[in-house]
């Protein structure tokens, strides 16, 4: 038994991370939740370099950049920047969170923005 909210979600993070490995064809859509932000990368495992990041910080809404227009914001800002980069595939990693809420408005957004996931 986890013994805090945080541990629980370590535990499952680690459990997801076993089945989700991004590589150069297609890297990993990883997803950060803080309680004033929304934060998404692009990762390349084996390398392990971030291709492309994006967050509400960059959207320059500070003061509502916890609600769930954000996170779709960032989606499509993600996205966005994918295909400047050449990355049209991706593997979604939650990262421990419920695929719910602001994580799903993330990869909704994502998935608008052109990104096969």
């Amino acid at each position: 038994m986890a013994t805090s909210k945080v541990d629980r979600r370590q535990r499952l993070k680690y459990h997801i991370r076993k089945k989700v490995k991004g590589s150069a064809e297609r890297p990993r859509l990883s997803v950060f939740r803080s309680n004033t932000s929304i934060y998404a990368q692009i990762i390349d495992d084996i390398q392990g370099i971030t291709l492309v990041s994006a967050s509400t910080l960059d959207l320059g809404e500070r003061k509502q950049s916890s609600n769930v227009e954000a996170a779709l914001a960032v989606g499509k800002k993600i996205a966005e920047k994918a295909q400047a980069a050449g990355i049209l595939a991706v593997v979604f990693d939650r990262n421990g969170y419920l695929y719910h809420g602001k994580v799903k408005a993330l990869a909704e957004g994502a998935r608008e923005g052109g990104l096969k996931f």
